[in-house]
């Protein structure tokens, strides 16, 4: 991913040094289980470790090696076995380059997604704040993007935290599954190879041996991962929409944070832009497209085709970087969120009254109204507010069929607001505790 979309801590994980590390300690703790069980020398498998602690990888003469051998894993054990010499030998016993490769993705992945678990930690508190600064303001819910009835933009917000809760346990469970071990050979079989190596290197590393492997680790585990950020992407998105869509002129009801000396266009000084969901909303698509050739590569030929590296080398940092930036920068979002409540009533107060028709709908039906007359009658007032401006409560009292079945005191009590956002407080009780 490009530095303008990229955050250091998530970009060491997939640096070419970080890398060959990761490839050393695999290899390293693999000659350490072979020691044990006396398949190579113990003093080997010491001076193995400490040669390779000592040395700071080249990533450049990797390369140049990788040029002429056309493979990055005996390029990078080329490279090696000049620092550690004639122990060099015991490197690699019984393994094949995957058992590498998919152990260290493993590896990366976990760090990886320990970072996004932090990120979303970080915007669940930020969404928890707001929620409960603004648990009491009304405002207008909206389906269709057409005045509905009253919430509180507090519960907006607790609806975003429940999600990203979701989100946060999704993204747990997967790094459980993607965090699996594979160090058994050739085509799986531990042929060359005690099983108790791959189990001695999972536990060093902090994973667990893959119960049945081909080659590689079967892909169904990585399919998931990627599903997972790309959900994460999506809730993401879904909350940048929302923003977006409250920050339009006509709005106006949140606003993000506009800092000083900040511009907003080149030609128009008077513009205030929601640029950061805009790019958080281009962020989510890069990251939920990565989902699908992720799920491409669970379908490789017999014990394993190298068809699903090129993805991955790809997939694997970009979504997670791009990730990690855009809850990063979501999180800054929400904690600045510059909020209107009374651009909020003004609005919610556009249409006179319209968002309490299914008061006065349910009132007529429990004084013996039937629901289809009723919805006649509420109907038929509430198009004159549409069409005319008129003022719904107005309408009801100078309708003679509406009175007839209501006193004016009870049409007049269904338009309190307080009656929407009366069960606010089991809403926050269900989703914070």
């Amino acid at each position: 991913m490009i530095p303008r979309y990229s955050r250091p801590e998530m970009v060491a994980i997939w640096s070419p040094e970080t890398r060959f590390r990761i490839w050393f300690e695999i290899e390293a703790h693999a000659c350490d289980a072979l020691a044990e069980l006396g398949v190579i020398p113990r003093e080997a498998a010491k001076t193995i470790w400490e040669k390779g602690n000592a040395v700071k990888f080249d990533v450049g003469k990797i390369d140049e090696i990788e040029a002429v051998t056309k493979h990055d894993v005996i390029a990078f054990l080329t490279h090696l076995a000049e620092f550690v010499g004639p122990d060099a030998r015991f490197i690699h016993q019984g393994m094949t380059s995957s058992d590498v490769l998919d152990t260290c993705l493993a590896v990366q992945l976990g760090r990886a997604s320990d970072i996004l678990l932090a990120d979303l930690d970080g915007l669940l508190a930020a969404l928890k704040r707001r929620a409960f600064e603004h648990k009491d303001t009304v405002t207008i819910g909206r389906s269709h993007g057409i005045h509905a009835e009253p919430t509180t933009f507090g519960v907006k917000l607790a609806q975003a935290y429940a999600e990203f809760s979701r989100c946060r346990e999704r993204l747990v469970h997967a790094r459980e599954d993607i965090a699996t071990c594979a160090i058994s050979g050739a085509i799986g079989t531990f042929a060359n190879i005690d099983p108790y190596v791959e189990e001695h290197v999972a536990k060093k590393l902090g994973l667990k041996p893959e119960p049945v492997s081909t080659q590689v680790i079967p892909r169904d585990r990585h399919a998931m991962f990627f599903a997972t950020l790309g959900v994460i992407a999506s809730s993401v998105e879904r909350l940048a929409t929302e923003i977006r869509h409250l920050q339009r002129t006509e709005v106006l009801e949140v606003e993000e944070y506009f800092s000083p000396g900040q511009k907003g266009s080149s030609a128009m000084p008077h513009k205030r832009n929601p640029v950061l969901t805009e790019n958080l909303t281009g962020l989510a698509r890069m990251v939920r497209s990565m989902a699908l050739p992720a799920m491409e590569n669970v379908a490789l030929w017999h014990e394993r085709d190298i068809s699903h590296s090129s993805v991955e080398r790809m997939i694997g940092p970009d979504a997670t970087v791009t990730l990690d930036f855009a809850l990063s920068r979501l999180t800054g979002v929400v904690d600045k969120l510059l909020i209107y409540p009374d651009n909020m009533l003004k609005n919610m107060n556009k249409f006179r009254g319209l968002v309490h028709s299914q008061r006065v709908l349910l009132a007529l039906t429990q004084a013996g109204v039937s629901r289809e007359d009723a919805y006649r009658l509420v109907q038929r007032n509430a198009m004159k507010v549409w069409e005319h401006g008129a003022d719904f409560l107005e309408e009801l009292l100078a309708d003679r069929e509406v009175t007839a079945a209501l006193p004016e005191a009870e049409i007049r009590e269904k338009f309190d607001l307080g009656y929407h956002t009366k069960h606010v407080d089991t809403i926050f009780k269900r989703v914070f505790g």
